[in-house]
């Protein structure tokens, strides 16, 4: 979990800029952000708050907006940032963005977090949090565990023996055979216990939706008999 990075507001308390002055030195061409959010929120790494400073001293001595911009093509100042990192910001969500495709409240985001349900991919130093895409699909199969009756507990401990698949997965070596014998057979486990959740939730479903059809039938029934009474 990153902590380079950081929103506008962090640059500009960082900085000891005012907004103004940011938009004045981006209008300018002399900064920019380091990268944008899938929600086109724009974010800046230690590198942009580098340049900030460097731009913020050169006015202080007296150059020009067009001096520095000189300066900048000529000499340089420390502006190229990793465009793998512009890219992978790109494809990351803010707290807000990401609570509106799962269709929960921020606040619900954050506290499932908390819990160490899910864990941001990127995070500041002041809390502004970033996740990437598969989280909305991840996200989503969180309600449906809270569905099939599973605590935040629950939630966690399934999300935990996920991470830990995903370590097994990525390389056998990262426990003991017996460890990881021990955890896979836990995750199997689990496996069966949804799956037998799953099956009684589908007889319910099938019970309902039986009952809702008939009862939707009788209700049309009567609203018919209902409408030929006399007023």
């Amino acid at each position: 979990m990153e902590s380079n990075l950081m929103s506008r507001q962090e640059l500009i308390e960082k900085a000891k800029i005012s907004e103004t002055l940011l938009v004045q030195w981006e209008t300018q061409k002399l900064l920019k952000p380091s990268g944008m959010t899938e929600d086109q929120t724009p974010l800046y790494t230690m590198q942009a708050l580098a340049q900030a400073n460097n731009i913020k001293k050169f006015q202080e001595m007296g150059y020009g907006t067009e001096e520095i911009q000189k300066i900048i093509k000529k000499v340089g100042l420390p502006k190229k940032h990793n465009l793998g990192r512009e890219n992978s910001l790109n494809n990351h969500l803010t707290v807000g963005s990401l609570a509106e495709k799962v269709g929960v409240s921020a606040r619900t985001i954050k506290h499932w977090e908390d819990k160490g349900i899910i864990e941001a991919d990127m995070r500041s130093d002041g809390g502004f949090r970033l996740y990437p895409q598969i989280y909305v699909y991840l996200c989503k199969l969180v309600i449906d565990l809270q569905l099939f009756g599973y605590t935040l507990e629950d939630i966690k401990t399934i999300s935990d023996l996920f991470r830990t698949f995903l370590a097994i997965n990525s390389d056998i070596e990262t426990f003991t055979r017996a460890k990881s014998q021990q955890q896979l057979d836990t995750m199997c486990k689990e496996i069966d216990r949804l799956s037998e959740k799953m099956a009684l939730l589908k007889e319910g479903i099938v019970r309902w939706e039986d009952l809702i059809n008939k009862k939707r039938k009788e209700i049309n029934n009567l609203k018919k008999k209902n409408q030929k009474r006399e007023p």
